[in-house]
Order: C-alpha cells, then structure tokens, then sequence
C-alpha cells in the first residue's frame, strides 16, 4: 500500500524485455537506497517486488500483465521514473490510499503552464470514466492528484510547483503515456452500487422501484 507521496525521482538503468516479460533495473535517488530483497516498491506508480539489489539499484521483474497494462511496455533506458516506498504504520497518509495495482494506460493532452500551477490533462479510455470523478483522487504515475473537468474520457490535474519539481511530471511531452490508478475505495463503492442497483452496463441507473426495494426511498 502506497500514498501517492514520491519519495524520489529514480533512473531506468536498464531494460531488458524477454518473452513476454521483462527486467527492470532502477536507480535510486540521491534518498532512496538499502534495498530489502522481496520489499514493495512503487515505480511510476506500480507497486513492484525487489528481487536482487545493490546499495543503489534495485531489479525487478515485469510480468506480462504488468506490460500489457502500464506503459513499461513503451519505457526506455535512463528514463526518469517516481519512487515511493510502502507505507508502514507509522506513516503519515499525505496524498491518498494508493494500491499500485494500474488500471489503464492515459495519455497526456495537454499542458499549460499558468502562475503557481501547470495544469495537465490525461485521456484515458471509456471504460474507465465511472470512477474517475470530479474533486475524487487520481493516481498518475503513483503521483496523488485531485481530478476535475472530467469530460470527454479525461480529466485534468493542477500541480504545484514543488509536485512539478520533484516527480518526473517535469519531462512530460503531450503525447507521453502515463499509468493511471482510480481511487481504490471509490472503485469498491460502485462496485456495490452496480450489484446492489443492478446497473445494465449501459450507464443507467437505479430505477424509483429499485430505490425503495433497497431502503432508500419510502
């Protein structure tokens, strides 16, 4: 379990795809060193196993799935990446509970570059636009952001300038890929909701009948 607060920026110091799989090498930042074998760490966002390690680099491996669903599929040597180490219980929760398991891929749109923030915007695909909400938490590269103007399959974040700082969100292009995760507890919520109103999966929604069945109307 992450927060969605980086710890450091990292460099990809080698990718090496085999099969359908691949292996990861990462250097830590100037901060983020002492690797454990079989710990947890989120890169852009995925929560990852360390199987061998050095004082600096650790390595990871990529299951096809993990390629299929994130952009390490696109990922090249001496890329930055965002690091985050697993929350213990003693950690403060600053951004939002993260899991780093990824959702979809986006893509970055735009960027606009304004006094005290630089607003991105991510498309991402339909599938995905029940959980994204206006003001809910986004992950984007395991960055914790706020969402709003959720329109037309995107959504657009404001970051700070310490955010833009101190993630690699300050070498995106429009056009970068991006790993999204939607806010873990809202996805359990609409999970329940879909069972309980039985939603057809053709975005209607609970009928005056089924509102009172369920309590929540007399």
């Amino acid at each position: 379990m992450f927060s969605g607060i980086i710890s450091d920026l990292g460099t990809v110091e080698r990718i090496d795809r085999q099969n359908e799989g691949a292996e990861l090498m990462v250097q830590g930042g100037s901060a983020f060193e002492g690797f454990k074998l079989g710990e947890s760490i989120a890169v852009n966002g995925v929560c990852l196993t360390v199987r061998e390690s050095t004082d600096k680099t650790f390595t990871v491996d990529l299951s096809t799935e993990t390629l299929k669903r994130t952009s390490f599929k696109d990922i090249e040597e001496k890329a930055g990446v965002n690091l985050e180490r697993s929350l213990t219980p003693s950690d403060k929760i600053s951004g939002h509970f993260v899991s780093g398991h990824v959702d979809c891929v986006g893509k970055t749109t735009s960027i606009e570059h304004k006094s005290g923030e630089i607003l991105f915007r991510f498309e991402h695909p339909p599938d995905y636009v029940p959980y994204i909400i206006e003001k809910g938490s986004v992950a984007v590269d395991g960055v914790s952001l706020t969402a709003f103007d959720c329109v037309d399959n995107g959504f657009t974040v404001s970051i700070i300038p310490f955010t833009f700082s101190h993630t690699n969100l300050n070498s995106r292009k429009i056009g970068d890929t991006v790993n999204i995760e939607c806010d873990m507890i809202g996805k359990y919520i609409f999970k329940a909701c879909e069972k309980i109103f039985q939603f057809d999966g053709e975005g209607k929604g609970a009928s005056l009948d089924i509102l009172r069945r369920q309590g929540f109307l007399k």
